[in-house]
């Protein structure tokens, strides 16, 4: 049933009402939000989304015989069930997805009563508030598939979802056009929102507004950057609407979680003109936002991808060029919660990124390596010489680690006991041997320890 003009004014007028404190739908009905979001979304839809049939080796592999039973089942038990998302922009790519997502006319009970039926087991039931079904088909593969729905109040992180059988609705909800596309399990395309017309020509385009997509969730202002980087031919070809919805929206992103920004933008950082994509992040002021300092080194930043853009930068290598201090290093971990590998990344490029003046230019790194015992120590050299775009990276690369001549029972034969005193000698002897280049035997080790067991009592008795 469709609504009169002055019904769709008088909608218009609470929603705009509404919206303007509280991104929500929640003052309609559950059928005038789908009338209204139609009304909303028609204008600027294709009228007819079906814009071609695949027929391509990749996407013809995507059809296991776990996936030909369960749009079986959806067939024979009348509900639509299609890919959507993602796998369908890669494949209009000449990319073989590497996830499928799948999206339904089918509430979650419906599903579930379908599944149980016809003997499939499920799994992962939290995604069930939202309307995912996780079936496992044939004990060999899992399908995510999710009610098609409307994002009826949201806070920026989470939403309220109402669940519909309207193709478009769910379309509408989603963040780019490239990622709004559907594939029907008979080839044909299904794009609403000129999401093919975008891919094609490397454009990043939210859905309808970009305002009111940044406020459903604000990741989705990294999330623009990151499929800019994927999708874009060009460095900095940005529009500048969306680039103002952004930073005009920026204080959003202080309520997201530390795990889900560093999520995306180390994605950002690996991919595509990563680092000039860091710069304009910068740009748009969203720095104090995502763990960067507000006296953040610019100028670095931009001296270390003009020379290193070639190298492949580790994500925090890259990132730590913007940061001045360890302090710097400490506080961006505490806002991204980084893995302890990225966290002592970032600290030792800060630390080490300083030029080490030596007559024999690795030597100063690899007695690093030697005298730290991190097994990640070799790799984090490896970064700090990225980072300086240093001559000798290959060389330092293909560098043999010595093996430290000296054991614990060679130490036991000279009257040192196990234990603690036995770990510190060790570690003593480990950096006379790496500050005489590693080329003394292990005579001339043991004849240190009595002077080493000398420091060491000179120490515990100072310290007392």
């Amino acid at each position: 049933m469709f609504l009169v003009r002055p019904r769709i004014r008088q909608l218009t007028r609470i929603f705009k009402s509404h919206y303007s404190t509280k991104p929500s739908l929640s003052n309609l009905t559950k059928s005038e939000r789908v009338e209204f979001l139609r009304q909303m979304a028609l204008p600027k839809s294709r009228e007819n989304p079906v814009i071609l049939k695949l027929d391509t080796p990749d996407y013809h592999s995507l059809f296991t015989d776990e996936l030909k039973s369960l749009a079986s089942m959806f067939k024979e038990h009348g509900y639509e069930i299609r890919i959507a998302g993602g796998a369908v922009r890669d494949l209009l790519s000449g990319l073989r997805p590497k996830d499928l997502d799948f999206a339904t006319t089918a509430t979650p009970e419906q599903m579930k009563e379908m599944f149980v039926a016809e003997n499939v087991r499920m799994i992962n039931m939290n995604g069930e508030k939202h309307g995912t079904i996780t079936p496992r088909i044939n004990d060999k593969e899992n399908f995510e598939v999710t009610t098609l729905r409307i994002d009826v109040v949201t806070d920026g992180r989470h939403a309220e979802v109402q669940f519909t059988t309207d193709w478009l609705l769910d379309a509408l909800r989603r963040d780019l056009t490239i990622n709004s596309m559907f594939l029907g399990l008979d080839g044909s395309v299904y794009d609403y929102f000129y999401g093919y017309d975008d891919l094609k020509e490397r454009r990043i385009k939210f859905v309808g507004d970009p305002v009111t997509r940044i406020r459903e969730d604000y990741l989705r202002i990294l999330r623009y950057f990151r499929f800019y980087g994927k999708i874009s031919k060009e460095p900095d070809k940005h529009d500048e609407e969306t680039l103002k919805a952004i930073m005009d929206n920026k204080d959003g992103l202080k309520n997201v979680s530390g795990e889900r920004i560093w999520m995306e933008l180390k994605k950002i950082l690996d991919g595509n003109f990563s680092g000039d994509l860091l710069i304009k992040i910068i740009e748009c002021e969203l720095g104090p936002y995502i763990g960067i300092p507000e006296n953040f080194n610019l100028d670095e930043l931009k001296l270390v991808w003009e020379r290193s853009r070639a190298l492949k930068l580790h994500p925090i290598t890259l990132l730590s060029s913007v940061l001045n201090s360890v302090e710097d290093a400490v506080a961006l971990n505490s806002r991204l919660k980084l893995s302890v590998f990225e966290r002592d990344l970032a600290l030792f490029v800060v630390e080490h990124r300083p030029p080490k003046p030596h007559v024999k230019p690795l030597m100063p790194y690899q007695q690093l390596v030697l005298k730290i015992s991190n097994k990640n120590t070799f790799q984090y050299v490896v970064e700090v010489l990225k980072y300086n775009n240093s001559p000798h990276l290959e060389e330092f690369q293909n560098w043999s680690i010595p093996k430290f001549p000296v054991t614990g029972n060679m130490l036991k034969e000279k009257g040192v006991e196990s234990g603690r005193k036995m770990g510190l000698v060790l570690t003593e002897l480990r950096n006379y041997w790496a500050e005489q280049e590693y080329k003394i035997t292990p005579e001339e080790l043991l004849k240190q320890v009595p002077n080493v067991l000398c420091r060491l009592a000179e120490r515990k008795k100072n310290k007392c």
